[in-house]
Order: structure tokens, then sequence, then C-alpha cells
């Protein structure tokens, strides 16, 4: 109890003692928001260990604490080819899967508490030619939810099999025909909640949902009801039409056939060559300021400088696992837990609460409400060849986090 209140006296302290802003993160010192900030200091050595290692080129690190941010670096480089670039705390990242939760469920949650979407709904309300799951040997046909995808646990297949021989059977930019591939020929591995199995479908499910329930295309109601509306400057689907950032802000991923490099464009395929940029799975990007803002909101019952992006009850549900689904699915909303893994979450928070999310270029956030805490950690591990790795980086930085919490 002693130690709760002296964190809440903290997060008042810092409404005085921070620099405060209609837009934007507010900044303060780790000692003001009860944390050790020698200890906080230890994330340097892990992260230039990695850079050395080759695991990454660079990356930018964030810590929010009581709504502030305390911590906030860049280490290594932006780029290495075809030329060495810096990196700086102002380096926008492809999010990859990330986008999952700060872009679709963001955006799918508000659907869900404005009651035009229903969490029990079977997919094929919107979609009468979403098959169901057929058990193979009763032959019962088992409807999949909006839950089962929010919680991975709807047994679609985790990707397409093949992009290349999709885009040859389909084309490229024909989000209609990905629609009708996911309805009728994608594989349903399970029955619907009783096991989770990870898929980039079953997001880009969720989104063919919002478009079809609100007319507009993912990207732009993200953008003006999540980013927009949080004040965020730096923060779009499609960078090139909505957030009017110069290229070399942007942190490029991997390296191409023909010897050019991504940047500015989303790194996964998917989202890339069929969606063009306007995805469920993958497609925001952003920077560790406007991420804090988005952390901050969510560890404040969903708003932030007086923007309300979420209603309270909504962030709950959000973070809570749904007691109908089966002990081994264990997912939350839209977030991973730590029994869910991919284990990435430390040694040293409390369990129970936490959330997060990885992405594929080496991205992460993570989400300690107990503590009202928050690390983002933003690397591009694919560049320029796609054979870094970002997995013990991100466990290694939780635990400093962690350990460095005082109150």
């Amino acid at each position: 109890m002693y130690s709760k209140t002296l964190t809440l006296l903290a997060a008042t302290l810092c409404l005085a003692a921070c620099s405060t802003t209609e837009t934007g993160i507010r900044h303060s010192t780790p000692y003001r928001q009860g944390m050790d900030g020698r200890i906080l200091a230890r994330i340097d050595s892990t992260v230039n260990a990695s850079i050395a290692d080759g695991d990454i080129p660079g990356a930018v690190v964030g810590v929010v604490r009581n709504g502030t941010l305390v911590f906030e670096k860049a280490y290594g480089n932006k780029a290495v080819y075809p030329e060495v670039e810096p990196m700086t705390v102002e380096t926008l990242f492809d999010l990859a899967s990330v986008s999952k939760c700060v872009g679709t469920t963001l955006s799918f949650m508000q659907l869900v508490e404005q009651g035009k979407v229903r969490l029990v709904d079977p997919v094929k309300y919107y979609f009468p030619d979403f098959q169901p799951w057929t058990d193979p040997e009763t032959g019962e046909k088992i409807d999949i939810k909006v839950l089962d995808l929010l919680t991975h646990s709807s047994g679609l297949d985790a990707y397409l099999p093949n992009v290349t021989s999709y885009v040859q059977e389909f084309g490229t930019n024909s989000p209609e025909q990905l629609l009708n591939y996911i309805c009728t020929r994608t594989g349903r591995n399970f029955r619907p909640g009783t096991k989770q199995l990870y898929s980039c479908l079953n997001f880009i499910t969720l989104q063919y949902i919002l478009e079809k329930v609100t007319g507009e295309k993912l990207c732009d109601y993200a953008q003006r009801y999540v980013f927009d509306a949080l004040g965020l400057k730096h923060t779009c689907y499609i960078p090139e039409h909505f957030c009017y950032t110069p290229i070399s802000l942007i942190a490029p991923t991997e390296k191409q056939a023909d010897g050019s490099v991504l940047r500015g464009q989303v790194h996964d395929p998917i989202a890339r060559l069929i969606n063009a940029g306007n995805s469920g799975n993958a497609g925001v990007f952003s920077n560790v300021e406007d991420l804090a803002v988005i952390c901050a909101a969510l560890l404040n019952d969903g708003s932030y400088n007086g923007r309300r992006i979420l209603q309270p009850l909504t962030v709950q549900k959000m973070f809570t696992v749904p007691a109908t689904n089966a002990p081994e699915v264990a997912r939350a909303l839209g977030w991973y837990t730590y029994y869910t893994g991919p284990y990435t979450s430390g040694d040293i928070f409390p369990l129970e609460q936490l959330r997060g999310h990885t992405g594929y270029t080496g991205t992460s956030i993570l989400l300690s409400p107990d503590t009202h805490t928050a690390v983002i950690i933003l690397a591009h591990r694919v560049h320029p060849n796609d054979d870094g790795s970002a997995s013990r980086l991100r466990s290694t930085i939780a635990s400093i986090v962690a350990s460095s919490i005082l109150l």
C-alpha cells in the first residue's frame, strides 16, 4: 500500500515538475518518477553489445513511467547500406506486427465500445462466404468469431503459403481477392478458441471487417481516430501519403534483389505487395516519442493530455484474457501476455498484468500496468540482410528497466 501511494504521489507531482504541452509526451527524470537512473544507464552496454555482435545496426530505446518519458536514447546507425547514417531519436521505424496492437486493435476496440461490432459476432455475419471450422470426425461446423481473430485462436493459417505464387495468380494490390482467399481457401486448423496459432490473416480479416463497418480504409480510420486523436505527428501507415516525413528520417529495412533497400515501404510482403501498405497485420511507422504517448494513454485508462481514444472499461476488456477461451490460448485482445510468449518480458516485472507485442523487424512495446511503466524498443534487425536478432535484447532491457524501479 505504501509503495502504491508513493507511486501515485509521484505521478501527481510530475504534472507540476514536467514540461506539459497539449500534444506530445511529457518528459521527466528517472529520479522524479521513482527510478534509479544509474541502473537504467545499463541499457547502454546492453544495446551496444547487441550492435557489436551484429544483431542490430542500431536502435532507439524509450522508457515511460507515470505518464512521462524518463529515458530516451539512440544507438548505433540508422543505416549501414548503401551508406552509413547515424541513428537519432527522431527516427521512424517500420513497426511490423506492433501495428497489430497500436493500429488495428485500438481502432477495432473503438468499434466494439460503440456497439458497431460484437466480440461474439461470427465473421460470416460480415462476410457470408467466410467458411467455418469443420470437425473432421463428426462434420460439425463451428463458426469463427471476432474474439477468435483478436486472440489468435481462430485456427486460420499463420500466413499465405507463398506470397509470390499468390501474386502470380491474383496480382499485386489485390485486397478484394485476398479477402476471398481468406474466406474460402485459407486452412482452418483447429476448433476455434481451443488453441493458439499466431496469424497475420486474423488481423487482416479484422481490417476488412473494420473497413466494411466504417466505409473507410484502416489507414484512414486509424489516422483520424487514433493517431491524430492523440496528437501524434510521426505515426501513420504509408508515410509518403500521411506522415509527410522526409525519407531520411525513416530507418531502412531489408536489401532487395536489385540492390535497393526498403525505406518508407512496409517490410511485410502481404502488407506491401497485396494490401499496398494498408494492412491489418503490419504497416504502421512511428518513432519513440509518439509510441510513448500511446503507451502513456493505455496506462492511463485510454487518455493522455486530455485526449481520449478508448474508455477505461474498454482498455480493461482489451487487456483481459477471455475466460471463454481454453487456457492454452491465454492471449488478451490484440496483445500477448507473458504466458503466451515470445518471452521477451524479462525476469523482474510482475507477470500477471504484463501486456505487449513484438514486430518482425525488431520493434517491441511492453506495458506493465502494475508499475505504470512501459518499455519501447525500436530496432531494425532486418537491415540490411534480415539476419539479425532482437529477442535477447528485449528481455535484457526489460529486466534492467524493472530493476530500476524504486517505488
